[in-house]
């Protein structure tokens, strides 16, 4: 029980990655809120905070739409108000249009970068506002897990908009971690190779998915649960002393 008593929040938990995060911070003991835009999940089945809640794990649902202040500002004080502190804000939440430079229009451009970059913005800027007001526990007041992108690192054929807003993330999580830590603020990043959520058009894309596999040496694909291993670390006191790193979880993809 890694995460015993932590009070979290992941975004875009109803599906995916988040999904995953959210039910790995539950079976390690975190009180987790379910944040985000809808409840049901994408590829259909049991919403996510009834299969924790049918684990016994303590679990709350807020709709939210985390290019809006006042959302995330309302998640995060539900958090406080319901379980007395914020120790886990995950930004996971993301949209993936595709579109190379002269297919994206202004507004689809303005809406990726709203939802993955803003939306980190702003999750980062609400719970560091409200973990400078708690006492630490160990030696954080709270910790901060974006998740990035290995195309953020590395061009995304067709896909500039959501490549671009990745490469912030990564930015913006060095930014918090060298700013705060001092206050007891740890902040990192996860960036995830191709992983098979089965939510993503890119998966029924065989000639993508046949470069995906060429290029990731470990012989499989990855999972959520692949993800939410390594936030359920970062979100541990096990990494009290890591701050400010973007952590691949690729199968070796960027290392070949």
């Amino acid at each position: 029980m890694q995460l015993h008593n932590k009070a979290a929040i992941v975004t875009g938990a109803a599906s995916g990655i988040g999904r995953a995060i959210a039910r790995a911070f539950a079976a390690e003991g975190a009180k987790v809120i379910v944040a985000d835009i809808r409840e049901a999940p994408i590829g259909g089945g049991t919403p996510t905070e009834d299969l924790i809640a049918q684990s016994g794990g303590e679990v709350l649902y807020q709709e939210t739409d985390v290019a809006k202040a006042s959302d995330v500002d309302a998640v995060v004080g539900r958090a406080v108000e319901t379980f007395g502190r914020l120790d886990i804000m995950v930004n996971n939440v993301a949209i993936a249009p595709d579109g190379p430079l002269l297919e994206t229009s202004e507004a689809i451009w303005d809406r990726t970068l709203a939802v993955n970059l803003k939306g980190v913005f702003l999750g980062c800027q609400s719970a560091v506002r409200q973990m400078l007001t708690q006492e630490p526990i160990g030696e954080a007041r709270g910790r901060l897990i974006n998740i990035s992108s290995q195309h953020g690192m590395i061009a995304s054929p067709g896909y500039i908009a959501y490549g671009t807003s990745k490469a912030g993330v990564a930015y913006i999580t060095r930014q918090i971690a060298a700013d705060y830590a001092k206050q007891g603020i740890i902040c990192n990043a996860i960036a995830p190779g191709k992983i098979l959520t089965g939510n993503s058009s890119e998966e029924q894309n065989a000639e993508r998915m046949a470069i995906a596999r060429a290029r990731t040496p470990m012989p499989r694909l990855g999972q959520p649960e692949d993800v939410a291993g390594a936030a359920v670390f970062l979100a541990s006191e096990q990494a009290s002393y890591i701050t400010g790193v973007n952590l691949m979880v690729d199968g070796g993809w960027m290392a070949a």
